[in-house]
């Protein structure tokens, strides 16, 4: 059986991703719009209307605008913006959040992908949450290194020009803490409030690694760093695209370095406990344009429409 598929955004970064992923699948009728018609609103809901899976590429207003172009009940709308992540009728797109998650993308016509940032952090923190090591009111933090492409196009032709020494040194930004991907992380992970975030951009195209800290006499009565990492450990067993990795912390190291580009090119989120009896930090990397974008939402259309779910996806082991 084959599936109409309409990417809605074709020429951002996650879009041209998307195309990457799809094209080819013999399962998969790509449904192509006239690139002088891509903003023509009608003619964007005849390809919204007639595919059975359609992606949204776009910003948050024109995401919305999309969807009320849509009157067919049987197209699923799979929106990669920030629109919809935290609407509780729309369904969250990260299928190892927990146990039902699957179901309800199969089932949904409403998928929400989730943000790269906001991805790794909920990998991390959600199954501690749900184990009950951490607490909801814990006053938590992060920061991420992330490569330029998360920026979009605009970013990378910036980096990609050169010229401008500024760039060879990391970039913090979203210094107001008022990063579009924080709602998601409070609501996704049940916290009580939003981690203090700190997101920096590194001069390299993609890859990206979140780090959570954690002081041990803060967390649940008995928490240690074996159970934290048990509790990760037990979440995700017999996920094929997150990988837990062991407490070694030398065997996790490239001679003393964490390598935040270790999982480009695949849909594989690793996730690692670091520290002692006093302090822990928990660390995500993952592909930014893989599991942190394009990647997760070919995942999520492969539960929904029944087909294998790492199907046009590689896990990179």
């Amino acid at each position: 059986m084959s599936f109409k598929v309409f990417v809605d955004g074709q020429e951002g970064t996650t879009g041209l991703r998307l195309l990457d992923y799809l094209t080819g699948r013999p399962d998969i009728e790509l449904l192509r719009i006239d690139e002088a018609k891509r903003k023509d609103s009608a003619e964007r809901a005849r390809f919204l209307n007639a595919a059975d899976v359609a992606f949204l590429c776009l910003p948050d207003a024109a995401s919305r605008e999309a969807v009320s172009l849509v009157t067919n009940p049987n197209t699923c709308i799979i929106d990669a913006s920030t629109a919809f992540r935290t609407d509780t009728s729309w369904t969250f797109g990260l299928p190892e959040l927990a146990a039902g998650q699957r179901e309800a993308i199969r089932n949904s016509k409403r998928i929400a992908n989730p943000g790269c940032h906001a991805t790794a952090f909920i990998l991390l923190v959600r199954p501690l949450v749900d184990a009950g090591l951490l607490p909801r009111d814990y006053p938590l933090s992060a920061f991420s290194l992330t490569g330029y492409s998360g920026g979009g196009k605009s970013m990378i032709a910036q980096y990609e020009a050169g010229g401008d020494a500024r760039l060879k040194s990391p970039r913090p930004y979203a210094m107001s803490q008022a990063h579009k991907h924080l709602p998601e992380m409070r609501v996704q992970t049940g916290i009580a409030a939003a981690p203090v975030f700190s997101p920096i951009v590194g001069d390299f195209l993609k890859g990206l690694s979140v780090t959570v800290p954690l002081h041990m006499d803060r967390l649940a009565p008995g928490a240690t760093v074996e159970k934290l990492h048990e509790a990760l450990v037990r979440h995700y067993e017999g996920e094929r695209f997150i990988r837990v990795m062991p407490l070694d912390v030398e065997s996790n190291l490239d001679e003393g370095f964490l390598d935040v580009q270790a999982c480009n090119d695949t849909n594989r989120a690793d996730l690692f406990v670091f520290g002692n009896a006093e302090r822990v930090t928990l660390v995500a990397r993952l592909d930014n344009l893989g599991k942190g974008a394009a990647g997760a939402a070919v995942q999520s259309m492969n539960v929904h429409i029944g087909a294998a779910e790492n199907t046009g996806l590689d896990s990179g082991l």
